[in-house]
């Protein structure tokens, strides 16, 4: 399976956006985008103009890295989205928030999506009391998510319970008690839901040439 080995940082300094790949340093003074807010390489320097081609590969990528996800997966999911009723930017959207490893996320049971993503591959989660190690799992409406038992005591894991537990601010689908290790779909996430700044019709007229 392929994998993205370069450093994480330069990601986002490409798309000139915060990805949140590397969890609480995003939010701190040593985010790269922060220290050095410049397209890496060279090559750019005196590059100003973009393409109509350059603004949906941009949406695209940013997306993609965004979740984690690769470019025959993320395709995957545009066409599956165009197969479907409705807007096919707001599905393809739609589905990636209903991956379980972004739910993980979401809830603050993770740092980041990676953090999310190998969390859930190593079988410390259940849905639904069934334990679950696909990453791209799509949840539903009323799932619950819930950390099993043997992993309860993990660092990771114990810091987020008790009365010093932080408070997590959760997207209006999703719900969590502070200090608990529980939460639940409430709903399915619509576009208004998701807070990522992305154009995604870009992406679909790229696809659909």
């Amino acid at each position: 399976m392929a994998r993205y080995t370069e450093a994480d940082c330069r990601q986002c300094r490409r798309e000139n956006q915060k990805l949140f790949l590397k969890g609480d340093r995003c939010y701190s003074q040593k985010c790269a985008l922060t220290r050095r807010a410049k397209i890496p390489g060279q090559q750019w320097a005196g590059r100003k103009k973009v393409t109509e081609y350059g603004s949906q590969l941009r949406e695209k990528q940013k997306t993609k890295r965004a979740y984690g996800l690769q470019e025959k997966q993320f395709h995957k999911y545009y066409l599956k989205a165009d197969s479907m009723k409705g807007i096919t930017g707001t599905n393809m959207l739609v589905m990636l928030e209903e991956r379980l490893d972004n739910v993980v996320y979401r809830m603050g049971m993770a740092e980041c999506r990676r953090d999310a993503r190998q969390l859930v591959s190593h079988n410390h989660f259940t849905v639904n009391g069934k334990r679950v190690n696909i990453p791209s799992y799509q949840v539903k409406a009323g799932d619950v998510i819930d950390v099993v038992e043997g992993s309860r005591k993990i660092e990771k894991f114990a810091k987020l319970t008790g009365a010093d537990a932080a408070v997590v601010a959760l997207p209006s689908w999703l719900s969590r008690e502070t200090g608990s290790l529980k939460g639940v779909v409430t709903k399915l996430p619509e576009r208004s839901d998701i807070d990522f700044d992305v154009q995604e019709h870009l992406i679909v007229e790229l696809y659909s040439k």
